[in-house]
This record gives C-alpha cells, structure tokens and sequence, in this order.
C-alpha cells in the first residue's frame, strides 16, 4: 500500500527508549474499502452483480460454483475470479463448466483484497459478463475483514469441518448474506447436525440465509439460487 501506517510511541517499562508499534491495519483497511468501492462502482456501471464466496479449504466452495455456472449457462454471461495461494485448479475446473475464469495467486497472503480484485477485473471484459463469482482463499478467518466491491457475500462450510466451525469463526457470518452448509449427506457420519449449524449461523447474523447443500449430487442448490436471487 501507498499510505503511510500511523505510528503508536509506547515507552518501555524496561528502557527509555520508545517503543514503535505500527498500525497498519487501520491505513490498509481504509485503502482496500477505498477500492472496493471503485470495483462496486465499476460493477454497477456495467450492470454486473457480484458475488464474495468464502470458506474453508475443502468445503466445496468451486463445486458450488461450478453448478451455479451451469445453472445459469447461456441465460447469464458468468465470469469467475479464481484465488489461491498457488495453482490454477480451482480456475481451470470452472472454465471447463464455461465460464470465463481469471486466477489470481497470492502468494504468502491468506485472502484476496479489493486491490488484487481490481487487477483482475482489468483481465476480463466487463461489457460481456453479467454476473461474477469471486472464489476467496480457502480461509475463514482473514478474508472476513476485506470488502472486494462485491454486492452479496456467500460463505461455504461443510459438516466434515465439525460442528463448532460456525460458533468459533463468527465473524464470516456477521459479514455475510448467505451461508451454505454443505456435504450434509456426511452429517450422520460426522455425527454432526446440519439444523445446529442453520441455527448458529442465524443466532450470529438474524438476517443471513443459510441453506443446506449436497454439492456432489446437485442437492439444496435451486434453494441456493433462490437465496442469492439467481433463480
């Protein structure tokens, strides 16, 4: 980032000497809401909605999407930002479903910010997309902070993570429009209920839709649709 961090001067119990502390988070934060506001703005002049989809490692955040992509094939242009750490997987698994698909690597960086979102969209051209799914790294925790400009924020989690991955990372769930408890046909094996997770995810945010999902079979995604405001 540009800006230059404010500085916090504490003096050291042990030493004369001040200590620096850095605060970054809060310059970081209000450049990256910055841009996320030029990439909504840049959505909304072409009259693109956009989708924010979060979750864990494994919990079925591209099959997800790959099924929302054939659901909604030729009627909707679709276009996917594909983020992770390294590879192309997720991104070329989703151009094969016919979507247009831009990968974005970051490296050491456990999320995408509005910024690296922004570089992306230079890739695609945005007169020929109508909708655009921008897959989060696989985390629960540091992506929850970083608006990207997108218009409805989905998170992914799956009965095989356990049944308190919704009740200790509460924040994604504050942050969030629409939650998606996925690989239910796992739950009893699991010994986890997929209802208990339903409930916790509205006793943290009233007014998400959470939603139950089978994505190897297809299962809960019309609902998925309808909550998203896709069908």
């Amino acid at each position: 980032m540009d800006s230059e961090p404010s500085i916090l001067r504490v003096k050291s119990e042990e030493s004369e000497e001040p200590v620096e502390v850095l605060l970054k988070e809060e310059a970081i934060l209000k450049k990256n809401n910055e841009i996320a506001r030029e990439n909504r703005a840049l959505f909304d002049e072409h009259g693109i909605l956009a989708f924010d989809v979060l979750g864990a490692i494994g919990s079925g955040k591209t099959t997800i999407i790959e099924l929302l992509v054939e659901r909604l094939q030729p009627k909707r242009r679709v276009a996917v930002i594909a983020g992770d750490v390294t590879s192309t997987i997720d991104a070329d698994r989703v151009r094969t479903r016919g979507a247009v698909t831009v990968q974005v690597n970051t490296g050491k960086e456990c999320h995408l910010d509005a910024n690296l979102v922004h570089k992306a969209l230079r890739k695609l051209n945005l007169e020929d997309v109508d909708l655009i799914f921008i897959e989060n790294v696989g985390n629960l925790i540091c992506p929850a902070e970083f608006d990207l400009g997108a218009h409805k924020r989905m998170v992914v989690v799956s009965v095989t993570e356990g049944e308190y991955m919704i009740v200790k990372h509460p924040f994604i769930f504050q942050a969030s429009d629409v939650a998606v408890i996925n690989k239910v046909d796992l739950a009893e094996a699991m010994g986890v209920n997929p209802d208990k997770l339903v409930e916790e995810a509205k006793q943290i945010n009233p007014k998400i839709k959470a939603i139950k999902t089978c994505a190897r079979t297809g299962d809960g995604i019309n609902e998925l649709m309808e909550a998203l405001a896709l069908g």
